[in-house]
């Protein structure tokens, strides 16, 4: 499909055939409004109840998110669907209460919180507000909302260059940085997992920042090599869209309160 495709064009192949249809959807900006402090992020009840009766219809839901699943389950509040955290690395199946995780992440996870703690004692990331997220396998460093950004990114700079040169891999994202084990894992590679184990004919996703082109590619890669018959890529704007998104999606749609209307039509 092409960007200039509608939203009921997107939506018209999982529609047809609910039980054999996929949604997958990103959290943070997609379900769940962006928020200064990441602890703070929360999927709106009307949102969530769109969710649950989205969940009742169709073959698979699942959400896929950049933060550990369990801390993914928490924002959205509905334990019977899959969620796919840590950028692919982990996978909380519906109703279970450890993820399953990628030995080969899960083998670095050790060495990528020693070296956050050593950043973490740095005095310079305290005064500047620089706040710490534990992912397991992951650690991520948030400046939005710090008094002086332009200065916290500055320094969270200087320490990706040392992640990298310490061998770790690093990531940008929305005034955060990722460290990371230096293996691949994305989105994409989350959705592909799930996708082996489904029953599901058609899939769509949402999502917001770069890291979710991953999954766009995912479902496009198993339409071309025939394990689904047809994708859907859905865009989520907001003030700090990248343009690699709008690019790559089948269709955009306004911040979260798109989304909702996203998932009443297909309530519908």
């Amino acid at each position: 499909m092409s960007c200039a495709a509608t939203l009921d064009d997107v939506l018209a192949p999982l529609r047809a055939d609910p039980a054999r249809a996929a949604v997958l959807l990103d959290v943070d900006g997609t379900l769940a409004p962006i928020v200064r402090h990441a602890d703070d992020a929360h999927v709106p009840e009307p949102t969530r109840a769109r969710l649950i009766a989205i969940a009742r219809r169709y073959g698979l839901v699942a959400c896929v998110s950049g933060r550990r699943a369990a801390t993914a389950r928490r924002i959205v509040s509905l334990g019977s669907i899959t969620y796919v955290g840590n950028h692919g690395t982990e996978v909380l199946r519906g109703g279970a209460t450890e993820p399953e995780v990628d030995p080969e992440a899960a083998a670095w996870g050790r060495r990528v919180r020693r070296f956050a703690d050593e950043a973490m004692a740095d005095p310079a990331l305290h005064r500047l507000r620089v706040r710490g997220e534990d992912k397991d396998v992951i650690f991520a460093f948030h400046w939005r909302g710090a008094p002086d950004e332009a200065a916290a990114e500055e320094t969270v700079r200087a320490l990706a260059a040392r992640a990298e040169d310490a061998g770790f891999a690093t990531h940008w994202g929305r005034k955060v940085l990722e460290v990371r084990p230096p293996v691949e894992l994305h989105k994409g590679k989350g959705i592909e997992r799930l996708l082996r184990d489904a029953d599901v004919d058609v899939a769509l996703y949402a999502g917001d920042d770069l890291t979710d082109i991953d999954a766009f590619r995912a479902l496009r890669d198993a339409v071309e090599r025939g394990r689904l018959r047809g994708a859907a890529c859905v865009g989520v704007r907001s003030e700090e869209t990248p343009a690699e998104l709008e690019e790559s999606a089948d269709v955009m749609v306004d911040g979260p309160q798109g989304i909702r209307t996203v998932l009443d039509a297909l309530a519908g």
